[in-house]
């Protein structure tokens, strides 16, 4: 499938630089049987049913952006994922500069060991001393948000809590799980009032998740994998939601491409555990998930082909269209999008 038939124009002011405030105050656009409606993310109860049921994301960004040097030269890194109790795979900027065993000092205290380099140009770092990794990047890191907002502005304190879900308990993220982002305890007690369950579950996005489509034909799109789990009692909620003509609606498409890949052809999630590099694209056949609450995301990307698997790309053009002409915020940080097929 060619890549372009997913590209669509985007003006550069639409780009969201700071999220709403208060979180449940971005606008968000449903898209269901009744049409195409401007909607705000506060009144999502308002288009749920009882017994339906909202899947989040648990897992906790951390601060996986480091600035060191080797000798003379600056090197950036960019923690992609995890490869041991010390070791990370890591997208390095002026990687060209680093050699198999060289030592990169990224300051406070904090320096690593350079190893081989992977089939998608990731290097991995293995973390000097003794500390847990997690602590040296709370020392040394910063949030790591996504190339076009960072191009524009950069990170700051304030990211610290913004790039941040009210679900975030699980440490392994190196971008956040942004549908998330829009949520507050009283949206939450709004969505409990209506008789809304919920669920977590665990995959920790990779930066993997912001490399370009460079592939001209799907076909030859290599995805990049993320590590996930969804326990057994989760399975058994998730199941018991459709057994009872509930609808199970992934808040965010990495919750979404976590419960695909744990459901098989029946229809049934079963408990998962691992590495998932699920790709999908129109023609895929969901199994798990009923509907999905989810940003809006970049041309010709591989989460713009998902929502077109979801909706039709026909839909999803016009959808984006009429955000696009309609001032919605695009991006982590901006509007959300209601998609329930």
């Amino acid at each position: 499938m060619r890549t372009d038939l997913f590209d669509f124009p985007l003006p550069t002011d639409r780009i969201a630089l700071r999220p709403a405030v208060p979180r449940d105050a971005a606008r968000m656009l449903v898209l269901d049987a009744a049409g195409m409606r401007d909607m705000v993310v506060s009144q999502l109860a308002d288009c749920l049913r009882p017994g339906d049921m909202l899947v989040f994301n648990d897992t906790r960004v951390l601060p996986a952006q480091l600035e060191g040097t080797r000798g003379d030269a600056r090197i950036g890194a960019t923690l992609h994922k995890r490869a041991g109790l010390r070791a990370w795979h890591a997208f390095v900027r002026n990687g060209r500069r680093v050699r198999t065993g060289d030592r990169i000092d990224f300051g406070a205290g904090v320096s690593a060991t350079a190893g081989a380099k992977a089939e998608d140009g990731s290097i991995l770092l293995t973390f000097d001393g003794d500390e847990p990794v997690e602590l040296l990047l709370e020392r040394a890191g910063r949030m790591p948000l996504p190339p076009y907002i960072a191009a524009r502005r950069a990170a700051d304190a304030q990211d610290r809590s913004d790039y941040q879900t009210m679900f975030a308990t699980t440490d392994g993220a190196v971008a956040a799980p942004t549908a998330a982002l829009h949520f507050t305890p009283a949206l939450m007690a709004a969505l409990a009032e209506r008789g809304v369950q919920e669920a977590r579950l665990t995959l920790h996005v990779g930066a993997g998740t912001f490399l370009p489509m460079k592939a001209d034909d799907t076909d030859d799109h290599v995805m990049h994998a993320e590590w996930g789990r969804i326990d057994a009692a989760t399975a058994d909620r998730l199941n018991a939601v459709r057994a009872a003509g509930g609808r199970v609606i992934a808040v965010g498409t990495t919750s979404l491409r976590l419960i695909e890949s744990a459901t098989g052809q029946d229809g049934i999630v079963r408990p998962f555990e691992g590495d998932t590099a699920i790709f999908i694209t129109p023609g895929y056949v969901f199994r798990g998930i009923d509907g999905l609450l989810t940003n809006f995301h970049l041309p010709k990307s591989t989460l713009f082909m998902l929502v077109s698997a979801l909706m039709g790309t026909d839909r999803m053009q016009a959808a984006y269209a009429h955000a696009v002409a309609g001032g919605y915020r695009f991006y982590s940080y901006g509007d959300a999008s209601l998609l329930l097929p």
